[in-house]
């Protein structure tokens, strides 16, 4: 009895998978890069073609805005996703956080928003650079309430902080480590660095997220990082999972 209780303990974990006939590309920081997330979209959309039927979802894992040159390109590109052919779920990152808190007028909203590529942001919604350079952080929250369409805030306001599907699940930043999913909080999950990236145990589920750049995807037994840094040269990455498959589509 001894030995069959020390085999079965032994034995190796099953691979995480998704469930039979669902199909998730989940893509990571696009920080405004609309032609790359184009790109990627169309690269998507062929290699779905190329696999068996299922039920495809599409995954952004948040901070589409900031630091690129169209993060109002990429939210109109994300907002008719909805019309496409895939399911389309939405992540919120914590420049998302600090985009609506600067157009509720929120202090430390604005200056991190300012300070972490908001200027780029705002540039993309017709604001002149020149205009930009005379405004104080209130006048700043003002020109946001003027220029960003109360589309875009909604969307922004509805994305949500947490998807699981199957062996997975989808944040922004990471988890807390020893923390129920259930029991995670928003700042964590759109925030939290260290004390998840250096975490070596397991999770509830495999977690994949964005937030952290690294030159190529990130790919351990309990985590996936697809942030590649699209904003600073690096591809736009998506990750794809189907069964047990774990591949990975850039642009």
């Amino acid at each position: 009895m001894l030995k069959r209780i020390l085999r079965r303990a032994a034995a190796p974990e099953a691979p995480s998978r998704l469930p039979d006939g669902q199909r998730v590309y989940a893509i990571g920081d696009i920080h405004g890069c609309d032609a790359q997330f184009a790109t990627l979209l169309e690269r998507i959309a062929t290699d779905d073609a190329a696999r068996s039927l299922a039920q495809t979802t599409v995954i952004l894992l948040g901070d589409l805005v900031d630091r690129g040159p169209d993060s109002a390109g990429v939210i109109a590109r994300a907002l008719a996703m909805a019309d496409g052919p895939f399911a389309v779920r939405y992540i919120a990152g914590n420049h998302e956080e600090m985009m609506l808190g600067a157009y509720d007028g929120d202090p430390d909203a604005l200056r991190g928003f300012c300070r972490n590529g908001g200027r780029e942001t705002l540039l993309s919604y017709g604001l002149s650079p020149t205009h930009y350079e005379r405004l104080d952080y209130a006048e700043v929250a003002a020109a946001m309430q003027t220029i960003v369409p109360p589309a875009h805030v909604a969307f922004l306001r509805g994305m949500e902080d947490m998807l699981r599907i199957g062996d997975y699940a989808f944040v922004h930043a990471g988890i807390r480590p020893g923390v129920a999913l259930d029991a995670q909080s928003p700042r964590d999950l759109r925030w939290i660095r260290r004390t998840f990236l250096e975490h070596e145990g397991r999770h509830e589920k495999v977690v994949v997220h964005g937030h952290t750049i690294e030159p190529e995807p990130v790919n351990r037994r309990w985590r996936i990082g697809v942030d590649t840094g699209a904003y600073t040269g690096g591809p736009l990455t998506a990750l794809v999972l189907d069964g047990e498959e774990r591949a990975f589509l850039s642009a």
